[in-house]
């Protein structure tokens, strides 16, 4: 049977003070639920959860998953891991930690207490893919070698770890293949696209194209992907994954510069440079699993979830004294 979501439980969100965990915290405390958010704070952010921390439903623990962690929860959602590539190669030997040791302890956790936990692995895992587009039969076309490596082979790794807990001690586990994310508490120097060519827009700097810009990616929207993780973690324990969460409409990272100047009323200029290793060329989510197991698609245009993603970093820049605001580009400047 599945579980009952509007019962009351105490959920573990790893990595709840980074962009994805903090909007999973806010979702599950808004259903009545009391959350524990642990998060070691390498690329999440106290300012994220600010609004929780007085909440009698949310507790915050500073602590590295890499380390066992002995708590008493009902659920266990796994999202901790540095997951841009400006994080996730600084310090790369963490990064595949963080993903390995880490999720050994999660499940060790899970084991222990015999609870329900959520895998959230990444698009990554198909790495360069030569199918279009990525089914999860896809087994991916991956460098084990690469600069990328650390954070490609870690989550593969990770699910490896999931599902052997599955068939070897028949633990509940759900994974969940996130693809492109953006929207508000997204970092403004985590390298990925939709964040960048924002700040980059707003501050009126260069926005860097690899290569010439046309390799694809699928954005969807945080509200989305969030909805996604809680649906799958609602499905019966025999629905374990691996599923698809992502915006199956694809673009180039050329498009989504162009609409984001449009957006911004930006005079930034486009400035090519030469591809990043292993940099896939494709990128779009198959989700016929997730329409058939969790009822799921995506429900918010890009058009709408740039200009919520654009006030968050027009008034995180004045705030944050990031750039003074007299220089952001405001809706109302003309180009």
């Amino acid at each position: 049977m599945g579980r009952d979501y509007f019962q009351h439980k105490r959920v573990l969100v790893t990595g709840g003070a980074g962009f994805l965990g903090s909007h999973l915290c806010d979702r599950l405390i808004a259903a009545g639920h009391e959350v524990l958010c642990v998060d070691n704070l390498y690329t999440g952010t106290r300012r994220n959860i600010s609004h929780l921390l007085g909440h009698p439903a949310f507790e915050f623990m500073r602590h590295d998953i890499t380390f066992p962690l002995y708590v008493e929860v009902d659920e266990i959602y796994n999202l901790a891991c540095p997951a841009s590539p400006v994080h996730y190669q600084h310090d790369p030997i963490q990064t595949t930690k963080t993903s390995v040791h880490g999720a050994i302890n999660m499940l060790g956790l899970a084991k222990r207490l015999r609870v329900p936990i959520l895998q959230a692995s990444t698009s990554e895992v198909y790495g360069d893919p030569t199918v279009h587009p990525q089914d999860e039969d896809y087994w991916g076309h991956v460098n084990p070698i690469g600069p990328r490596s650390c954070y490609d082979e870690g989550k593969r790794c990770a699910e490896t770890l999931f599902f052997d807990y599955r068939r070897q001690l028949g633990l509940a586990i759900k994974v969940a293949r996130i693809f492109n994310t953006y929207g508000p508490r997204m970092h403004p120097n985590d390298g990925r696209v939709v964040s960048n060519f924002i700040v980059h827009a707003l501050q009126g700097q260069p926005i860097t194209l690899y290569g010439d810009g046309s390799q694809t990616r699928s954005f969807c929207y945080v509200d989305d992907t969030i909805d996604g993780l809680i649906r799958l973690m609602e499905t019966p324990d025999e629905v374990t994954g691996p599923v698809n969460i992502g915006n199956p409409k694809e673009m180039s990272v050329r498009e989504l510069a162009e609409q984001i100047l449009a957006k911004t009323r930006s005079r930034s200029q486009l400035e090519l440079h030469e591809l990043p290793a292993d940099d896939p060329q494709q990128r779009q989510p198959d989700i016929a699993r997730a329409r058939e197991l969790l009822g799921w698609e995506p429900r918010v245009p890009l058009d709408e979830g740039l200009d919520k993603t654009i006030a968050y970093f027009r008034e995180l820049l004045a705030e944050e004294g990031i750039v003074p605001a007299a220089r952001i580009v405001s809706p109302d400047e003309a180009a």
